[in-house]
């Protein structure tokens, strides 16, 4: 694909064979599934008959959400009042014929749906029902909903992100659905491979709020086993320094310099050998102790160039560093082509949609964008028609009540 146009992948993917049944909305379900298509899954995706409320989020495109986009490739699209008793038919018939089922509905819903995973394990012993949640099936707060902001908060990340004297910030995506749909995708693919050597499914349980959690690196063991409490840094690296963010005369530069090997070069590069040759600043623990101090010796270096002679001198020294770059510049990189980051995918109605592409790079299965995100039922026909053996009659009586 290095032109950055979606085709076919010239080997199978790694799933295809696997059948996902996609109950879920907004990102961290619909992500994990879309990750599972991306490596050859064929998933069926169930939304209401108007559509789910996440097609009414902007930015959109002719008319359809843009955001609905990123998180739906490579799935079939159906549709289905699940609230309606003649759908409890439709969805255990589509149970039957999955290997996946992923929901991310609150604890709770499933059951109420009469679709509890004991009823799932009825209709297919060997089934796997992914549930991705905002704190989990279990504990005080099980019922509870969560956004994505709401986990940031209540995990611990806020208060560690944003300028040390400033508010506790929110980060600049959706990290905690992201997060959650990561370990959902993952715990499936540990679940497919435990049901190839024992033939048993099972229940895969993913918190929104234990995802990030286990995200928050040495700070919950530093308070655990040392009592400290941490706070914002900032942009400043928490462990080694100078690693920070500089300014240039246009823009900024992120410079990490802070192990032993680096700092020396760092001095030499922007003519600060006295730095390098200072008893105070040759360990770790001496730099870190005087980083501001050092940090103002590096800024006043960066502040009177521009971010390309930063980085041609940073990078013939082999330090490294990186422009902060705007999203129009990160989409329109040669790195972010080279790796097909942005993928022209078409679509029969809405024409071509520029998607990010798929980020784990495989030489054997590679994963691959065959169809395009769907548009609200677009898919009726093939899954009540194809793949569950309704007739054309039966199908236009569901639309016709509404059910599908």
């Amino acid at each position: 694909m290095t032109d950055g146009t979606a085709h076919d992948a010239a080997a199978p993917g790694a799933l295809s064979g696997v059948r996902v049944l996609d109950l879920s909305r907004f990102i961290a379900g619909p992500l994990c599934c879309q990750i599972l298509g991306d490596m050859g899954a064929e998933v069926v995706k169930i939304e209401r008959p108007s559509g789910e409320d996440a097609r009414k989020h902007a930015p959109f495109h002719r008319q359809q959400s843009v955001y609905t986009m990123v998180y739906n490739r490579n799935k079939y699209g159906a549709t289905l009042d699940t609230r309606r008793p003649e759908a409890l038919a439709l969805l255990e018939d589509l149970v039957r014929r999955s290997d996946i089922v992923v929901e991310n509905y609150r604890p709770g819903t499933m059951e109420a749906m009469g679709l509890p995973y004991r009823r799932l394990a009825e209709l297919r012993a060997d089934v796997i029902l992914v549930s991705i949640s905002g704190f989990g099936q279990t504990g005080p707060l099980a019922r509870r909903a969560l956004f994505d902001a709401i986990a940031q908060a209540t995990s611990g990340l806020m208060s560690l992100t944003g300028p040390p004297d400033g508010d506790p910030t929110l980060t600049g995506t959706y990290i905690a659905d992201y997060i959650a749909g990561f370990h959902g995708a993952m715990g499936a693919l540990l679940a497919l491979l435990h049901r190839e050597r024992t033939g048993q499914g099972q229940h895969v349980d993913v918190a929104s709020l234990d995802a990030l959690f286990a995200s928050l690196g040495t700070r919950p063991s530093a308070y655990a086993m040392l009592g400290e409490h941490p706070r914002r840094n900032g942009s400043r690296d928490l462990l080694t320094g100078p690693a920070n963010l500089f300014p240039a005369t246009d823009g900024y530069v992120y410079i990490h310099a802070g192990t032993d090997p680096l700092f020396p070069r760092l001095c030499r590069a922007i003519g600060r050998q006295d730095l390098a040759d200072s008893e105070r600043y040759s360990s770790v623990p001496g730099r870190m102790a005087h980083i501001e101090e050092l940090e103002e010796a590096v800024a006043a270096w960066t502040k009177s160039r521009t971010c390309e002679e930063i980085a041609q001198t940073l990078g013939a020294a082999g330090i490294p560093f990186g422009k902060v770059s705007d999203i129009p510049e990160v989409v329109e990189s040669e790195q972010i082509r080279a790796r097909e980051m942005m993928l022209d995918v078409e679509h029969p109605a809405l024409g071509t949609l520029r998607l990010p592409g798929i980020p784990i790079k495989m030489t054997a299965s590679p994963g691959s964008v065959r169809k395009a995100p769907p548009l609200v039922g677009e898919d009726n026909e093939h899954v009540y028609g194809r793949l569950l053996g309704r007739s054309p009659q039966e199908i236009a009586r569901l639309k016709s009540l509404g059910v599908i």
